[in-house]
């Protein structure tokens, strides 16, 4: 029945009812969780790329519609569909007022349900599109840049500043932090975006190619140069040429940029007369460029050419709130590579990788991800992180814990078991009760 490969959340405590939709769900074609709790559904709505969520209203302890409510503040974009065995026309009005598209009575048929979904995703792009109607702007394409942290708003927020500039830009952060991914936002997102990108590794080439590459050269300028060739400036024309590693260019093809940036031409390698270039420049680099300058291994007059607007990226271990949104966008982009659309991951595996320090940051996040689909079948769980991933997180948590760190856990759990009893948890760890509150602090 249905084409796309949609994942739906089913909230319900009634664990016959959860399986039954289920069922019905994978007869649609659709992929589908489960949850039997609001806590429960929250915490597959932060780790998954939920596309419909189908919750009852009556719950223990938190309500569905408490659900809605948050789903409507932090997802607003999933379409809400409420199932209930209590037919009410007050249940009814008050799913509708917290953001539920459709209202469905307990028992239904396969058919009915089918209805509803459809409905569901029809509203919810018809309402798509009329609020994006007032302000018709081009689609941003910030390819494999995600994130809700604040770093990655200000980050977003930048990008937009510079696409219509042609402003010189330096990218400077850790290796896989994703600063290419950058400069092609950047890029596509600009006037630009038709025209060439093209992308340089300054420490990529031998010293010796380094200039004929990003200059071009003239028919015998060396032996080999049979015929003239264009370099990568010319090659980017009305573009733009990312520089990858600026820190790495040797002193001669630093005096060489620097002129291209001043002049706006480039003299190819063996040639005297200079030709007209109006590539936009992007620069990266994973080191320390005005230190650099202060050590004399970077020029000065370069530097600040280069970072008219300078773009910091950060690590991962820093923005750890964006991991679960990187790894749903992993998990999609693999997931179709290696022909696994059922794929999923357990929350759990989440709350691991949050745990970890992640030195290699982005990159490394998405080679673990990449590497779970590929030795996984359809579920990724805990026995599916890399042993080196789980040697290194057991090691940090365990073995590198205080002593004071220990204590205070299991006092904790002592407090825990007699109720917070301060008294009777000293008499069972056989101190005092000032002894206890010192440990606790």
């Amino acid at each position: 029945m249905n084409s796309k490969r949609e994942n739906i959340l089913i909230v319900d405590d009634n664990y016959d009812m959860l399986d039954l939709i289920q069922r019905h769900l994978k007869s649609f074609n659709y992929r589908s969780y489960k949850a039997s709790s609001v806590s429960e559904a929250i915490d597959v709505l932060k780790y998954t790329a939920i596309d419909l969520l189908i919750t009852d209203l009556n719950m223990p302890e938190v309500n569905g519609v408490e659900l809605l409510k948050y789903t409507d503040e932090h997802f607003p974009s999933i379409p809400k569909l409420v199932v209930s065995g209590l037919p009410s026309f007050d249940n009814a009005i008050t799913a509708l007022k917290s953001g539920a598209l459709d209202y469905l009575i307990k028992p239904f048929t396969s058919e009915e349900l089918y209805k509803a979904i459809k409905y569901s995703f029809t509203k919810s792009d018809l309402n798509l599109k009329n609020s994006t109607k007032a302000s018709p702007e081009v689609e941003n394409n910030f390819s494999g840049i995600v994130g809700l942290s604040n770093h990655y708003q200000n980050l977003v927020e930048t990008i937009k500043r510079v696409t219509n500039n042609k402003v010189n830009v330096l990218i400077e952060g850790e290796s896989g932090t994703g600063k290419e991914l950058i400069a092609k936002a950047i890029h596509f997102n600009g006037p630009l975006k038709n025209m060439p990108f093209i992308s340089v590794n300054c420490g990529g080439f031998p010293e010796s190619l380094v200039e004929s590459e990003l200059f071009g050269y003239t028919k015998g300028a060396f032996t080999g140069a049979s015929e003239s060739k264009i370099g990568l400036f010319q090659a980017a024309s009305g573009g733009t040429l990312f520089l990858d590693e600026i820190g790495n260019a040797s002193m001669a093809v630093q005096t060489r940029l620097l002129r291209v940036l001043q002049e706006k031409e480039i003299t190819r390698v063996g040639a005297t007369n200079p030709e007209k270039v109006n590539a936009r420049i992007i620069t990266a680099t994973n080191n320390d460029l005005y230190q650099m300058v202060l050590n004399g291994t970077f020029r000065e007059d370069l530097y600040y050419r280069i970072n008219v607007v300078n773009i910091k990226t950060t690590p991962l271990r820093e923005k750890k709130d964006d991991i679960p949104l990187l790894v749903s966008s992993f998990i999609k982009k693999y997931a179709t590579e290696y022909n696994k659309p059922d794929v999923a991951i357990n929350p759990k595996v989440i709350e691991i990788l949050l745990r970890y320090s992640w030195p290699g940051n982005v990159r490394e996040l998405e080679n673990i991800i990449q590497r779970m689909i590929v030795m996984s079948d359809d579920n990724i769980d805990i026995q599916s992180i890399p042993d080196h991933l789980k040697y290194h997180i057991h090691q940090k948590s365990e073995i590198f814990k205080s002593l004071k760190e220990y204590e205070k856990e299991q006092i904790t759990k002592v407090l825990t078991a007699v109720g917070n009893n301060k008294s009777k948890a000293a008499k069972i760890l056989q101190i005092d009760r000032k002894t206890l509150n010192q440990k606790i602090i």
